[in-house]
């Protein structure tokens, strides 16, 4: 069976700039009326001339760094014509990339290799380009629909697309590789990944020597490992049965869980790239790189080993952190608060708290939404676990208690009466009863020393798991040592 190659087009919208790309449009098109969020400049009207957003260029260059990508000197700007009815210009302003032996790099990044788990993967480019509208479709059924509805809102945003080479063959293996990338966009703090559709992907597949087939419309990184799982299936069944596999474009049609046709697959030539006449080329120089890489924040990997050194957290449990900067900041702001246990800290975020939210590695939304949970909440609930106030079985309830009410955990404990039981008499008189009641096991815990935990069990279920286990213990021992 051939081999299954996986390539990637992330397009990134720079959210964290306050202007478009190339006018003075707000970049958060979200919320706004429809078509009220443009300018001549942006909507292509003739005569208007673009300006590049500085800012822009240098998110774009961070992100380029970030991924081990080289930034080169000079930098332009290219024309990308076709027509599609999101694109009020007919022509889109990219980056072309012309990166070979006879021609100058002309993306803001090449050659640049991220590492995900024991694997990695090669990034062919980086390119800065504007983003097109956005089309309401009237239904949810393509095959029914009616009519499509433009929103230039979008129109100009700024976008950063990270292009890899065909490095994949696993489903799997992309989506790491997705939560990775976001991970380190998150770390930069140029997008807000959580926003809908600030960040999407598209998929080239193909099986060795044949052709290729480019999978766009993918909400989610979920879908996306879903779709191509579908495609790889669509295109071995072509193959077996010797079925012409077509280069073209194809959606993922989210209800059906299908990939469908869209269009032929365009060429490089289909596009007439040329210079933007608009735009200089840009000089970026050293003096541009040095400063940016001067404030480069703090990004995954090196997170990662500061929690492995300073806070002395397991390798998984430090992986899981990083891999969510929402989660990370959670931890470090809980540790803020009571920095005594760090370890408790972590596994209680990454045992436990994550049982109650939706799936750490998808998609849009706050990972905590819906959750009425703060780090003071966590960092009080190991503090009381610290101080012997409660055991693990308790604090478990009152986690869940906490994440519906907003309440804190002393709150709740008190509400609850479950407080440690660490008085030795009442433990004791539990005991006798225990003793009373389970002759035959006393019998056997002479004999066989293991049974003392049957008994100690006795004592906790008695207790409703309140008896402090230590001093219930030692009592069992105690007065199993007076039977002798």
């Amino acid at each position: 069976m051939a081999e299954v190659r996986i390539g990637l087009e992330i397009h990134c919208q720079l959210t964290g700039l306050q202007s478009k790309l190339f006018c003075l449009c707000h970049c958060d098109y979200r919320g706004k009326e429809a078509n009220t969020n443009i300018c001549p400049i942006c909507s292509g009207i003739p005569g208007t001339l673009p300006l590049l957003n500085q800012r822009a260029v240098e998110f774009a260059a961070m992100i380029s760094l970030a991924i081990g990508c080289k930034v080169p000197n000079l930098m332009m700007f290219y024309r990308k014509n076709y027509f599609y009815p999101d694109l009020p210009k007919n022509f889109q302003i990219t980056q072309y990339n012309s990166h070979d032996n006879s021609h100058e790099i002309t993306t803001v990044g090449v050659d640049g290799e991220v590492d995900y788990g024991d694997k990695s993967a090669r990034i062919r480019r980086v390119q800065l380009e504007e983003d097109p509208g956005r089309l309401v479709y009237e239904g949810t059924n393509a095959d029914t629909r009616f009519y499509t509805l433009i929103d230039y809102n979008r129109a100009g945003t700024s976008l950063v697309e990270i292009v890899t080479e065909p490095d994949f063959s696993e489903p799997k293996d992309v989506r790491l590789f997705l939560n990775k990338v976001t991970s380190v966009i998150e770390h930069l703090g140029v997008c807000d990944t959580k926003l809908e559709g600030s960040v999407r992907c598209d998929a080239n597949v193909s099986l060795e020597g044949r052709k290729r087939v480019e999978i766009k419309n993918v909400g989610s990184f979920r879908d996306v490992e879903k779709a191509l799982s579908y495609e790889i299936t669509r295109q071995k069944s072509m193959s077996v049965r010797d079925i012409e596999i077509k280069s073209e474009t194809r959606h993922w049609d989210e209800a059906r869980k299908v990939t469908k046709q869209a269009r032929t697959k365009e060429e490089e030539e289909d596009y007439r790239y040329f210079p933007e006449p608009d735009i200089p080329i840009i000089l970026l120089g050293n003096e541009f790189l040095s400063s940016l890489k001067a404030k480069m924040p703090e990004l995954p990997d090196e997170r990662k080993i500061r929690f492995l050194t300073d806070y002395k957290l397991r390798d998984h449990v430090a992986q899981v952190l990083i891999e969510n900067k929402e989660l990370a900041d959670f931890f470090e702001s809980a540790v803020k608060i009571y920095p005594t246990s760090p370890n408790e800290t972590a596994n209680w975020i990454v045992s436990d708290l994550l049982g109650f939210t939706s799936d750490l590695k998808d998609d849009e939304g706050s990972l905590f939404s819906g959750l009425k949970i703060e780090a003071k909440h966590i960092a009080e609930l190991v503090s009381m676990i610290d101080k012997n106030m409660i055991n693990r079985s308790i604090a478990k309830m009152i986690l869940g208690q906490v994440t519906k009410t907003g309440q804190m955990p002393s709150h709740i404990l008190d509400k609850m009466n479950a407080s440690i039981i660490d008085n030795r008499a009442i433990i004791s008189e539990t005991i006798e009863r225990i003793f009373e009641s389970e002759k035959s096991a006393v019998l056997d815990a002479r004999q066989d020393p293991s049974v003392t935990n049957f008994l100690l069990g006795k004592v906790m279920q008695l207790t409703g798991g309140r008896a402090d286990p230590k001093i219930a213990l030692s009592l069992i021992k105690d007065r199993l040592a007076k039977l002798e």
